[in-house]
């Protein structure tokens, strides 16, 4: 039977389960990644599980995101991370090597292999014809310890590309093209599969680009297929041997289609404050502008930074407007100063960071109160870039100059300029001094890990009670971000080590109350709306609301990767069976639970006793295994309850 190339890598890695939508499936994992936002816990789950060394064929852990160092945090949990990595045999990306999604792809990235990941934009591996997804930290460190991944089998979405993207228009176009069409929670339980004649017209970077912000879709995973293009990107890495060919079988079907001729794509751009409010730039041309920011996990590669040097040679950005410019890699950076492209965007006034994550996750960069911050990131939820009350544009990069050039958000097709050709180096520099492989076993075992004062043991949860009555204390509306259920940014991060601490942030750019209320109440839920939890896998969006007495959240629907998280610490996800019942519910309303335990082994509906005599009929999509999770405090307990992990 033909098959397509998510069909080809699910069925190759499948340990249990069939491959029909929406049945759970189990899969292995052969390669992890982790990056120092999500990696501490992962660290810290892995010595609470005694591993003795990592089961995959390779895991690395990158310092990517948590760079200033204003006080000793953060270098203490690099340290911290550095160590653990030395105990349980990972690889160890040293902060200022460089963006983890971009550094893995250029190092680690292999067709035909999974990789799973705290971060998720792990699907920008899938451009290179891998399976690659993001998922709560605690199911990553169980892949480390050598168990499957759980997921629901997705619905594989083929889109055919044809064409070749006009001068000005680049591969952030294409991706914002389908956001635009399809929304934040299109790609919702689907791999988006790319595949056409146009794959000729797109490099591995340029696929980078539109897989890793597959995950603004909401989808499962990107993936394209691994052709003559990644043979040259791993050729120019010094890993053409690593090639294998992976491609759609002729005669392959998809479950759902669509088609983008690439050629009639213009310039577009997505306004505050969703990935998904997406319009031509053309509309919105002359606004007002601040911020001018290159680089991120999105737009990470060579000709990214070349086009924006040749744009800007010989000119500089318009007074009032910062330029930053965030090189995705230090081997990147070293290539850009070998070919002579440093130099225009330094003379330009561009102010050019270390290789890292920054401005995208506010670790810097914040941009001015009442501003409007054109970026080439790929998210722009409320309060992410650093400053509460942001206006942030996503865009890509050639859009992006041409507005700093202008001072005001500008149709890159109204310069007058040629559009820079660019080609990539079939030599780039590849400087691996900074990236510490494993050390043997009989070494790593002598390794004693080192732990900072902000770093915390992790919580214990009881088990799940087979009743409850609990007030809802807060209710959310629609496409509620992680970002906004636990922020991002210089003041919360160096806290991601240390529970109590970072619990004090939970939802307070929603309501600043809830934390002290939390605190005060103990149980409670929470009601939300259409796609709850979107965005990042940071699993502090589940276990600190936990810490805090979160223990269900009723909403209209759920992203994927937060539904887990919720699971994995033990706080019950719940859908509305009558949407109508989220408008009957308000804030301060009791809520009363009983028999849980066989209603939710059983499968069907669960009923809620509102204070004011109304009841609440729910639904659960919990796998049995899910359930018994659940019912044990979450999946820490879970796996206590059987045999501990051992070499």
């Amino acid at each position: 039977m033909a098959q397509t190339v998510a069909h080809k890598l699910i069925e190759s890695h499948l340990k249990s389960g069939d491959m029909t939508p929406g049945a759970e499936i189990a899969l292995g994992m052969d390669q992890t990644l982790t990056q120092d936002a999500t990696g501490t816990l992962v660290m810290l789950e892995l010595e609470a599980m005694k591993l003795d060394r990592v089961k995959t064929e390779l895991s690395c852990q990158y310092v990517d995101h948590n760079l200033i160092q204003e006080d000793n945090k953060n270098p203490d949990d690099h340290l911290f991370l550095q160590s653990a990595c030395e105990r349980f045999g990972a690889y160890f990306s040293q902060p200022g090597n460089g963006i983890s999604h971009a550094v893995h792809m250029e190092r680690f990235g292999r067709p035909g292999k999974t990789l799973l990941g705290s971060d998720s934009h792990t699907p920008a591996g899938g451009s290179m014809g891998m399976l690659a997804i993001g998922a709560g930290g605690l199911e990553v460190a169980l892949a480390m310890a050598g168990q499957p991944f759980y997921t629901k089998m997705p619905k594989v979405w083929g889109v055919k590309l044809t064409g070749q993207l006009p001068d000005w228009v680049s591969a952030k176009d294409v991706v914002l093209e389908m956001l635009r069409r399809h929304g934040v929670k299109g790609g919702s339980g689907t791999i988006i599969e790319y595949y056409g004649p146009g794959l000729d017209n797109l490099e591995a970077m340029d696929r980078h680009v539109i897989a890793n912000m597959g995950a603004e879709l909401g989808a499962t995973t990107t993936v394209f297929p691994a052709d003559a293009e990644i043979r040259r990107f791993l050729r120019s890495q010094g890993r053409e041997d690593e090639y294998v060919e992976l491609v759609a079988d002729a005669g392959a079907e998809y479950d759902l289609h669509d088609e983008i001729d690439m050629a009639t794509l213009e310039p577009l751009i997505a306004k505050p404050t969703s990935p998904g409010n997406v319009v031509p730039v053309r509309e919105i041309a002359g606004t007002d502008l601040y911020q001018s920011y290159i680089g991120s996990s999105a737009n990470p590669g060579y000709r990214d930074f070349a086009v924006t040097a040749e744009m800007i040679r010989g000119q500089t950005a318009a007074k009032g407007v910062s330029f930053d410019v965030n090189p995705s890699s230090r081997a990147m950076l070293e290539t850009l100063a070998r070919d002579g492209l440093l130099g225009p965007l330094i003379a330009s006034g561009a102010r050019l960071h270390q290789a890292g994550c920054n401005g995208c996750i506010g670790m810097g960069q914040a941009p001015a109160y009442g501003r409007n911050s054109l970026r080439t990131t790929p998210r722009n939820f409320p309060g992410r870039s650093g400053t509460k009350e942001d206006s942030v544009f996503l865009c890509s990069p050639e859009t992006a100059v041409a507005s700093a050039l202008k001072g005001e958000i500008t149709d890159a097709r109204t310069l007058d300029m040629d559009y820079p050709q660019v080609q990539n180096p079939s030599e780039p520099v590849i400087n691996d001094h900074m990236l510490e492989e494993p050390l043997p076993l009989d070494e790593a075992r002598q390794v004693e890990i080192v732990k900072g004062p902000n770093i915390a043991s992790l919580p214990d949860f009881e088990a799940f009670p087979d009743s409850f009555e609990m007030p809802v204390l807060l209710k959310v509306g629609d496409n509620i971000s992680t970002d906004e259920i636990m922020r991002a940014g210089a003041e919360v991060l160096p806290f991601r080590s240390n529970i109590p601490a970072i619990a004090e942030f939970v939802y307070d750019v929603v309501d600043e109350t809830y934390p002290t209320r939390a605190k005060e109440t103990g149980d409670h839920a929470i009601i939300g709306g259409e796609n709850y939890g979107q965005g990042s896998s940071r699993e502090h969006a589940a276990i600190a609301p936990r810490y805090l007495g979160l223990r269900a959240v009723i909403a209209k629907s759920y992203a994927r990767i937060h539904w887990q998280n919720l699971v994995n610490f033990g706080i019950l996800p719940l859908s509305f069976a009558d949407g109508a019942n989220l408008d009957a519910l308000a804030q301060g309303t009791t809520l009363s639970f009983n028999g849980l335990h066989q209603a939710l082994k059983n499968g069907g509906s669960i009923t809620a006793q509102a204070s004011d005599g109304t009841e609440i009929e729910c639904t659960h999509a919990l796998s049995e295994r899910q359930v018994e999770v659940l019912l044990a405090g979450g999946l820490i307990n879970w796996m206590r309850e059987d045999e501990p992990v051992e070499a």
